[in-house]
């Protein structure tokens, strides 16, 4: 009996302690797990390849594209872009317990061990949705211990540091859809030549299927195959209750409008800025093509997505897509130099050569205002000087040489002043003006306004004869809308490296006064006449609802408008590449593409008028004579002029006492309410 009784207490013993060896392991374990979650959490998960593409932004800090040496295009939208009926398809066919689990299915993952065991093979996968995104993110798909040990940290880290919308999100920006096309967005276009938000239900299914076999359920390869994983797909959104059953029948009978391949919609953002800013920064900012490509840079730009929006579309509407013209439109912040918008041609995908930067095209009578700009600067003329438009041979190079232009359909106006020859574009009057104030002088202006390209010391200079790129004729447009200020276009604000860090960062300009503001004023002032009754650019004054001064440009070859508001500085040509000769039609397309792309940009922002520096005078002028009016002159006209350079003598025609209206501010009323009127009658 003794020792039955005292074999009980040991037996209670051991029990005791395998339960505190049990409890403590659990413990151990416990806060082994909790160590590691902490660790994992703290740890920063690998680079992914897309990480390593560099990405350019825009002005709004959204992505506008990325550059890789495979040539892999990763534009990743967000979620709310993307149709609810293709993120319910792929849920329910790929991981229906998404929103409900930690990264891992326990139960799928014993079911499918339970199916492999009993068929002894890998018949059955459980890989959640997120498993799979930490494997295509990070991981080979080589089958072994390591890689499954670290997709499943991987794994862990990527549910702990984002939410689930973002790990879907994410998960649709990189999946592979085959064809070259990852993520849906680029296989939405690629297939149906549509943005993935508006895919309808049948065609969301199709490519939610396409994921487990990108060549076996292509529908370019293999459409059969497609079609029966589309349906499998559909029944898989019946189970879950995302649709019904009569809805899934009538998506399994609708005939897809597969586009064809080779013919999908591209969907590049402002690829000619780009290339730009490409060129720029491997050029100019000390980037290697090799950490552009693997550097997982930031390059922040300038670019206005709204602006290259309006630019895109104002081209889309204004160019034959059945003709081989092209066209080019670069817009410019004056007061910033910030570049807003870039279009280098027509179509990207046939055409990669950016024609905003070409130096091969003549600007024609667009080039003219900078002439007017010296003269005027001179002080040897002003907006009454006058010249007489007639058909003239000009002797120059101490008159061993001559020169006779002639005006559009050999229409002369005879004795004109510098507005109506701004507005009319009068060729003998600017060749006239040329050789008054010096072709070196006028080259010296344009200097300072910012263009280099070659220019010839001629008289047809005066004629825009010399090539220079949209470009440079945006940038010199916007010193003139900046009061004479000049500060050089921008388009690259900073870069980051892949830790953050800044490597660049755009010096901020002071400006440069490089002209008078007067001069600079008095010009604007009279080119505003171009969209005004008689001028070349009035055909487009219903569409312009604001304060605006340009200039038409047309040649044999080329067609031009290149003006600006306050705020916007823009140049659009037309032309073709191999220098054929442009029609009438083709000519008128340049002013409407202006008008457009300037309205749409700025429809957020108020009209303003252009401000009137320090150092400009206005008075009433005689229109008849050209002199100071009296009150007695039947018709008088507001002038503004460089003070110092405005009319001193009365007119006489009519009599009346030598006095003038009071002007004080009417400069500014006059611009205001004529710009004010022209909007009430539109």
């Amino acid at each position: 009996m003794a020792n039955l009784f005292t074999r009980r207490p040991k037996r209670k013993n051991r029990f005791l302690l395998m339960l505190k060896l049990f409890t403590g392991m659990i413990v151990l374990l416990l806060i082994a797990g909790g160590v590691l979650l902490g660790w994992l959490y703290q740890k920063n998960l690998p680079l992914a390849d897309t990480d390593r593409n560099s990405r350019l932004l825009d002005s709004q800090g959204d992505i506008i594209a990325t550059f890789s040496a495979s040539g892999r295009s990763y534009e990743p939208i967000k979620l709310n872009q993307i149709s609810p009926l293709l993120v319910k398809a792929t849920l329910s066919v790929e991981d229906r317990k998404f929103y409900g689990h930690f990264g891992f299915d326990l139960e799928g993952m014993g079911r499918a061990a339970l199916v492999n065991l009993e068929h002894m093979a890998r018949v059955q996968g459980a890989s959640t949705l997120t498993q799979q995104l930490a494997r295509n993110l990070y991981l080979s798909h080589e089958k072994t211990w390591s890689r499954k040990i670290k997709e499943a940290m991987y794994t862990a880290q990527l549910e702990m540091k984002y939410t689930k919308d973002e790990i879907l999100q994410m998960y649709l920006n990189e999946i592979y859809y085959g064809h070259g096309a990852y993520g849906i967005e680029a296989a939405s276009l690629m297939y149906f030549g549509k943005p993935a938000k508006d895919l309808d239900l049948a065609e969301s299914a199709m490519l939610a299927g396409i994921p487990k076999g990108p060549t076996y359920y292509s529908p370019y390869t293999h459409l059969d195959n497609a079609k029966k994983r589309q349906k499998i797909v559909l029944g898989t959104m019946v189970a879950t209750g995302d649709i019904t059953q009569k809805e899934a029948d009538q998506a399994a009978a609708e005939k897809l409008a597969i586009k064809p391949q080779g013919q999908q919609k591209s969907n590049l953002t402002a690829p000619y800025f780009r290339d730009y800013v490409k060129n720029l920064v491997t050029s100019q900012l000390g980037i290697s093509e090799d950490m552009l490509d693997h550097g997982g840079l930031n390059i922040y730009t300038t670019l206005d997505p709204h602006a290259q929006a309006a630019a895109e579309e104002a081209v889309a509407k204004g160019m034959d897509s059945a003709s081989d013209l092209e066209t080019a439109l670069v817009s410019i912040d004056p007061r910033s130099g910030y570049v807003k918008a870039m279009v280098g041609g027509k179509n990207y995908k046939e055409s990669q050569y950016n024609h905003a930067l070409a130096k091969t095209r003549q600007p024609g009578s667009s080039f003219k205002p900078i002439m007017y700009l010296t003269a005027l600067s001179s002080k040897t003329m002003t907006g009454l000087t006058t010249f007489n438009s007639e058909p003239t041979l000009f002797h120059y190079d101490n008159n061993r040489k001559t020169y006779q232009p002639s005006n559009y359909g050999d229409k002369y106006l005879g004795e004109i002043n510098m507005e109506q020859a701004i507005a009319a574009s009068d060729n003998i009057y600017a060749v006239n003006t040329m050789l008054k104030v010096g072709a070196d002088n006028v080259i010296a202006t344009a200097r300072k306004l910012g263009i280099v390209s070659p220019l010839e010391s001629v008289p047809s200079l005066a004629l825009g004869t010399s090539p220079i790129s949209p470009f440079e004729m945006a940038s010199a447009f916007a010193v003139i809308s900046n009061n004479g200020k000049r500060i050089p276009p921008v388009a690259v604000l900073k870069i980051t490296d892949a830790a953050g860090e800044v490597i660049y960062e755009a010096p901020k300009p002071a400006g440069e006064q490089v002209v008078d503001p007067a001069a600079a004023y008095v010009l604007t002032h009279l080119m505003e006449s171009v969209f005004e009754s008689g001028g070349t650019g009035n055909r487009v004054s219903s569409i312009m609802k604001r304060p605006v001064a340009g200039k038409t440009g047309t040649t044999d070859t080329d067609a031009w408008l290149v003006g600006y508001t306050p705020e916007l500085a823009t140049a659009v040509w037309v032309g073709f590449d191999k220098g054929k000769t442009i029609t009438t039609t083709d000519a008128h397309r340049a002013a409407p593409i202006f008008a457009q792309y300037t309205e749409k940009a700025l429809e957020n922002v108020p009209p303003k008028i252009f401000t009137i520096p320090s150092g400009v005078v206005s008075v009433y002028i005689d229109e008849e004579s050209g002199k100071l009016a009296t009150a007695d002159c039947p018709h008088k006209k507001l002038e503004v002029f460089i003070a110092g350079t405005e009319p001193t003598e009365y007119c006489s025609l009519h009599g009346g006492e030598k006095e003038q209206p009071d002007v004080k501010n009417k400069a500014e009323e006059h611009s205001w309410w004529s710009d004010f009127k022209r909007w009430l009658t539109d």
